[in-house]
């Protein structure tokens, strides 16, 4: 079971007080703010103060005195040489709740060390700059890191590096929809998205000719008598469709190439974020299929293909044995898309 991770967030001093509570509004509550305080918003705090809710420390001495004071204690350090990590690890035998980290220069191995070190004993959690360090720290060595410290003057940024953190445990609202058409039509230019990750069964893309409803289509987990399994991959439909990314916009198929990140689902919601491989456009024939959830129609295209699967509340389906009447799990939201960002009340009309 992988722990939950954790956003704390050092504010920049340029900050005004009124922009930091606008930014920790737009967070969700479990925020904790590092030396900073916010008047009329109840926020967690993490300081050298002794009043904080969480207890800051650099030295042993600072770590025993907090640990005998039943103080909830962080124990803070920048590691830059092998002295440094024996630091830590001596830190680790008094068990702080926290250790937090900044890697100044080698920022994968010193941490991917200390994963190791500090699993079951301390949350280990990696100071950042941006979205990108961010994330290199919470995959380091499968597990990650427990949580990321960003300091940040830019609120895209931060808002950015939240989702990251709570991307992997993030839910999907998925409905079902009825069936009511499936007919061939021409071939055209079909998209198969592989990733750098293996695919489990009933997860995959979210894809669809509207944004406002998409189908989940999953990966090539099943096994069959004429090819064998490609459980990095998705066959995801043709160029034009929309499909949800790992900021939760949308994009088109066209658009995707390696290096570009998606969202995989799975038939609870559950989502995460992978990194596309490379991006196979073959002419393929073509299934066009239309679904109804209450007044609304959505549809979706599809490589006419037994490979290719829609996820069903039981299980997934070969979209060649598809019928009218059968129920499917499709994505649906309002509004309309602006560069594949979602405009609420923007009126679209998709057909």
């Amino acid at each position: 079971m992988r722990r939950l991770k954790e956003f704390w967030l050092q504010p920049s001093p340029d900050t005004t007080p009124e922009a930091l509570h606008q930014l920790v509004r737009d967070l969700r509550p479990d925020v904790i703010l590092v030396e900073a305080r916010l008047q009329g918003l109840k926020t967690r705090t993490a300081s050298r103060r002794r009043d904080a809710d969480i207890v800051i420390v650099s030295d042993k001495e600072q770590l025993i005195n907090a640990r005998k004071a039943n103080d909830t204690v962080a124990f803070e350090i920048t590691v830059q040489s092998r002295k440094d990590h024996e630091k830590v690890v001596e830190a680790l035998a008094f068990r702080p709740d926290y250790v937090l980290v900044q890697c100044p220069d080698w920022k994968v191995i010193p941490l991917e060390n200390l994963i190791v070190q500090s699993k079951g004993r301390s949350k280990l959690l990696a100071r950042t700059k941006s979205f990108e360090e961010s994330r290199v720290a919470l995959n380091c060595l499968e597990l990650g890191a427990d949580g990321i410290v960003l300091t940040s003057a830019n609120s895209d940024e931060t808002l950015k590096t939240r989702d990251l953190v709570a991307g992997e445990f993030g839910n999907v609202p998925l409905e079902r929809a009825r069936i009511t058409t499936v007919r061939p039509i021409g071939t055209g230019s079909r998209v198969c998205v592989d990733t750098v990750e293996i695919i489990g069964p009933g997860e995959g893309l979210l894809t669809g000719c509207s944004s406002g409803g998409l189908f989940l289509i999953e990966g090539e987990v099943n096994s069959n008598p004429h090819v064998n399994p490609r459980p990095f991959r998705v066959n995801a439909g043709p160029v034009s469709l929309y499909a949800l990314t790992g900021e939760a916009k949308t994009c088109y198929l066209s658009e995707l190439s390696a290096g570009e990140t998606v969202l995989l689902v799975d038939a609870s919601g559950k989502s995460r974020t992978v990194d596309v491989a490379r991006v196979k456009i073959e002419r393929r024939p073509m299934l066009l299929i239309e679904a109804s959830s209450g007044d609304r129609t959505i549809k979706t295209i599809v490589q006419n293909a037994e490979t290719v699967r829609l996820v069903t509340p039981d299980g997934s389906k070969q979209v060649s044995q598809l019928k009218p009447g059968d129920d499917v799990l499709v994505r649906l939201e309002m509004g309309g898309r602006h560069f594949g960002t979602r405009v609420a009340d923007e009126m679209i009309i998709e057909r």
